[in-house]
Order: structure tokens, then C-alpha cells, then sequence
């Protein structure tokens, strides 16, 4: 009756949320492997790729035939997936659950070793620069990948309150004049 009525049995019902969790897993795997570089600025081909995945994703969860019921238990999976993964990043070991922002740029000095850690090159670096209104580098204080994928430009002209680099791992290579004294 159940599936006579929803147009899903209870063990199908099972796969799909079984379907979604695996898919939401792997997925988080594997942007965690490829950094926050796959959640920054995209082309039209990154933007195509998307869609595919957003494809494969669909027909992984629902299934061969996709059903109203399907789809709801689906969604609502990766809805409460989604959450869980919020609360979870409020604990102690939620740092696990995002990237730590990368330092690109430090005063005018490009830094060779957080583009490569972000898997970015020069090129999109200043593509970046010029978005933010960049004429030189001497304008620049820092240059920061954040876990989000975006790219912060701050300006020289302020000192930069210390609390704001408590994440960034090499902040050490921040020259002392831009950062407030604390």
C-alpha cells in the first residue's frame, strides 16, 4: 500500500536516503581534496561541469525511476545532511569541517606557496586584484583564499586588527606595519 500510494516502498525509500548520505559523503570528500580553489571563481566550463554533477547527483539519489516521494526524501536527507554538518562545525572539532583561509599575498610580495596550496595561478591572482580596484601592488596589504572559495583583498591605508588573521596559518609572514599592534 505504502508503495501503491507514494510510488516508493520503505526499502527504496532506505536507498535513497542511504544514496543521498554516500553521494553528500563523497562529495564533501572530494572537495575537501580538490581546496577551496573548486568553490572560487568559475568559467563557463567549470560552470557546465556543475550542472553535470548536479545530473549524476540526482539520478545516484533517486534512482532509475525518479518519484515524487523520491525526490522529497532525497532533498530532505541533504537538508538534514546539510544541518548536521553546521552543527557539527560548531564544535570543538569543527574545524575539521572547513579549510583554513590561505594567504596569497602579504604587503606587495606574492606568495608562491599559498598559490600553489590554493592550486591558484598568478594569472587568476590578478584577475582577482583587478576586481577589487588593484592599480599596483603597492595598495595591497593582503590577499586571502577564504574556506568559502572567495578571495578577500584588503588595502594598505588601515592597520588590520589582529583578530581578524586568527585563522590564517602563516600570518607570520605579515609585515608588522599593516597589522595593529597587539
Amino acid at each position: 500500500m505504502w508503495s501503491h500510494n507514494l510510488g516508493i516502498s520503505p526499502l527504496e525509500a532506505l536507498w535513497v536516503i542511504l544514496s543521498a548520505t554516500g553521494i553528500y559523503a563523497a562529495f564533501f570528500v572530494l572537495i575537501r581534496t580538490a581546496g577551496q580553489r573548486a568553490l572560487a571563481s568559475w568559467s563557463t566550463m567549470d560552470k557546465a561541469i556543475v550542472i553535470a554533477f548536479g545530473s549524476v547527483l540526482g539520478r545516484v539519489v533517486l534512482g532509475y525511476t525518479p518519484t515524487l516521494a523520491a525526490g522529497v526524501i532525497g532533498l530532505a536527507t541533504m537538508f538534514a545532511l546539510f544541518r548536521l554538518e553546521a552543527v557539527l562545525r560548531r564544535t570543538r572539532r569543527g574545524a575539521y569541517f572547513s579549510s583554513k583561509p590561505i594567504l596569497l599575498m602579504a604587503g606587495d610580495q606574492v606568495l608562491q606557496a599559498g598559490l600553489r596550496s590554493a592550486r591558484i595561478v598568478e594569472d587568476e591572482l590578478y584577475f582577482k586584484l583587478r576586481q577589487a580596484g588593484i592599480r599596483n601592488f603597492s595598495e595591497v596589504a593582503l590577499v586571502v583564499l577564504e574556506p568559502t572559495g572567495d578571495v578577500s583583498v584588503l588595502r594598505r591605508g588601515e592597520l588590520i586588527d589582529p583578530l581578524l588573521l586568527r585563522r590564517i596559518p602563516d600570518r607570520d609572514s605579515i609585515p608588522a606595519h599593516l597589522v595593529l599592534p597587539g
